[in-house]
């Protein structure tokens, strides 16, 4: 293991590490928005919305991210659209991220019982109101597994985002390993680059779980003497 080559070359991984994050914030955060707005959608059952967030969300979860990108970044041109590398990687990440954030919202907003929003609703409150305060609090608590779990999963398909000539872990490590022939001091730097990455944040996630669960929104169960 050359660690000279690793001490000389470590800047150009704390660049791409940078940039990966950014494109992976941004992407995740489309996403977040996205699958919220199909869950809506598929849990009132919006007539004609419902069928194409349907086919949306069959589009995206049954093919490939990396197919997904070649369309975005070699099949727009086509049409007239053009987007850079780090454009593509964006609307990528957000367009499979939001079909994956949506069925984990709508498992969530489904297992909130009925008779919550019943006594809602008898209550005087509006169905907003009822949304707003009741049913998505606990919709967003029972669906933070789901949710930290598909952020890990969003942030590692990013390595594949060197495929459309973005300047991220991968492609450095590519990059390197095509110039200097150093494959394993390469990896090396890439594997540690992702730990560091993707550690504090599953650290960070199994944290809010506890304190979900431990809160145990919505659930009677949490009540004493129950």
């Amino acid at each position: 293991m050359d660690f000279e080559f690793i001490r000389a070359n470590a800047p150009l991984y704390v660049e791409a590490a940078g940039i990966t994050l950014r494109i992976s914030f941004l992407g995740i955060l489309l996403s977040t928005v996205i699958g919220l707005l199909c869950s809506l959608v598929k849990v009132f059952k919006i007539p004609v919305l419902g069928l194409l967030v349907n086919a949306y969300i069959e589009i995206s979860r049954n093919t490939p991210l990396l197919i997904q990108l070649f369309f975005l970044y070699f099949g727009l041109p086509k049409l007239g659209i053009v987007l850079s590398s780090e454009g593509c990687a964006i609307t990528g990440l957000a367009f499979l991220g939001g079909s994956y954030m949506a069925e984990a919202f709508r498992t969530g907003i489904e297992q909130v019982p009925k008779i919550q929003s019943e006594s809602g609703l008898s209550l005087g409150l509006t169905k907003g109101q009822v949304f707003k305060h009741i049913i998505l609090p606990q919709a967003i608590a029972t669906s933070v597994p789901v949710f930290c779990a598909n952020i890990i999963f969003l942030i590692k398909e990013t390595s594949v985002f060197s495929a459309v000539a973005l300047a991220d872990l991968m492609f450095v490590a590519k990059d390197l390993i095509g110039i200097y022939y150093k494959t394993d001091e390469a990896l090396f730097m890439l594997v540690t680059a992702y730990l560091i990455i993707l550690l504090p944040i599953s650290l960070l996630c199994s944290w809010v779980e506890r304190r979900v669960r431990y809160a145990e929104f919505g659930n009677s169960s949490a009540v004493p003497g129950k």
